[in-house]
């Protein structure tokens, strides 16, 4: 028994020197690990705790040289916490974050303002000239080609405007009668003649003539039949001359003397109403001196050059008429000698001649016929010896029958108030009757010698 006792103290001894290094050990491991724990709080990267928070409180990430708030650094773990934070650690570390990319910025004046909701394009409708196809976006050709939306731009520049094409101006023939305006200005430079007593109508170095370029438009092609109404005498009255302009419409034809005053200003007003211009010419009644055509008017008793010279005097009055109509006449219309160098002048200037039938034996159509001077016949007088509304009315349904069975006729009036209101009336009726009521131009050289 006493030889047993020593082998067992050593042994005690031995356990009891152990234990203090393994406590030390342990307490040094610990101690290794909170400080790697610390480390690892300290250098964590902060995007990783972003990504943790809820996604409205992500809204702008700080910048990435922003250092980590005071506040972030966790408490102090205990050992347990701090090994299983180091596997947590190790096992799954996040992949480091890009740093957000850059966008350009704004201009500094507008950066602060929101950039505005794109807006769309209004829809307009494009030309005749044009094509859908042809039409750009709202952002400018650019912008249709690259995709870009109008809306990303802070301050988008307006469209550059696209030139239309320029077309060619219609034909005043295919140009709806309704539609047809003023007529086109007058003089025409290449037109007028310089002379001692004024400017006078030529046929132009082209070969135009003033009967054809200040005639009003009209359809050649219409078949129906034409009637022509001539309204004699203007420009005398001013309340008459502009009761025939304004009420009158833009068909009839209207003609002017020429001594009247402020000619010119009331032939570009028939002009500008549409109404195609003729001027009156004075010649030399059967009656005479009982009844006077006026100052300056033909006589047979002249002389052609004094007769000739007379006339240029009329026409070097006013421009932009289409030719004349002989104001009375029933005498000098009947000399085929005081006639032909009448004729003759109108021919070489381009103008075309009315015969008023002032005399049932005139033989200025005929003459003019053989002369080849573009003409036209008055058929009947609308208000000559009788003005009332029944005489006017019947005369009218004479110029309708006479078209319907020669397919041209025409009348020619005064600027009588009852005149006025029945032709306005009359010309009314004229669509639904298949007739078509023209300017004298559309007439010419379309009647029978008589």
């Amino acid at each position: 028994m006493m030889s047993e006792e020593p082998a067992v103290k050593p042994s005690r001894m031995s356990g009891v020197a152990v234990l203090p290094w393994t406590v030390a050990l342990v307490l040094f491991l610990l101690f290794i690990g909170v400080m790697a724990a610390l480390w690892q709080g300290l250098t964590a990267d902060p995007n990783v705790e972003t990504e943790t928070k809820p996604p409205e409180m992500t809204a702008a990430p700080p910048p990435a040289n922003t250092p980590p708030p005071m506040d972030a650094v966790a408490p102090e773990p205990t050992a347990e916490a701090a090994q299983a934070a180091q596997e947590a650690d190790a096992a799954s570390m996040p992949e480091p974050v890009p740093p957000p990319v850059m966008e350009p910025q704004a201009e500094p004046e507008v950066a602060a303002a929101p950039p505005p909701p794109p807006v769309a394009a209004p829809v307009v409708s494009p030309e005749p000239s044009e094509s859908v196809a042809d039409t750009e976006a709202p952002g400018g050709p650019e912008t249709a080609k690259s995709g870009t939306q109008p809306g990303n731009e802070v301050a988008a520049a307006p469209p550059v405007p696209v030139a239309e094409p320029v077309l060619p101006p219609p034909s005043p023939l295919m140009i709806p009668r309704s539609q047809r305006g003023s007529l086109r200005p007058a003089p025409d430079p290449g037109l007028v003649e310089p002379s001692a007593q004024g400017p006078l109508p030529r046929i132009g170095l082209d070969g135009r003539e003033p009967w054809k370029v200040y005639a009003r438009p009209y359809d050649d092609r219409d078949a129906r039949p034409r009637v022509a109404i001539i309204l004699s005498g203007l420009g005398l009255s001013s309340a008459a001359t502009e009761a025939a302009i304004q009420d009158l419409p833009s068909e009839v034809t209207l003609a002017y003397q020429p001594f009247a005053d402020n000619i010119q200003q009331w032939i570009q007003l028939s002009r500008a109403a549409g109404h195609e211009v003729l001027l009156n010419l004075p010649m030399e009644p059967v009656d005479f001196p009982a009844n006077d055509p006026g100052p300056r008017a033909l006589f047979v008793t002249l002389s052609p050059d004094e007769n000739q010279d007379r006339m240029r005097w009329a026409l070097s009055r006013v421009s932009g008429y289409v030719g004349v109509v002989n104001h009375m006449g029933s005498r000098f219309t009947t000399s085929r000698d005081a006639m032909q160098p009448i004729l003759a002048e109108l021919k070489a200037r381009g103008l075309l001649f009315v015969d008023a039938r002032s005399a049932a034996r005139s033989v200025a159509t005929v003459l003019a016929s053989e002369m080849q001077v573009p003409r036209a016949i008055n058929d009947r007088f609308l208000d000559n010896r009788e003005v009332s509304r029944a005489t006017v009315d019947a005369r009218l349904a004479e110029v309708e029958r006479i078209a319907k069975d020669a397919g041209v006729s025409i009348a020619i009036g005064q600027a009588f108030p009852v005149t006025l209101e029945r032709i306005r009336a009359w010309a009314a009726t004229l669509e639904g009757k298949g007739i078509a009521l023209v300017p004298i131009s559309a007439v010419v050289d379309k009647q029978s010698d008589r």
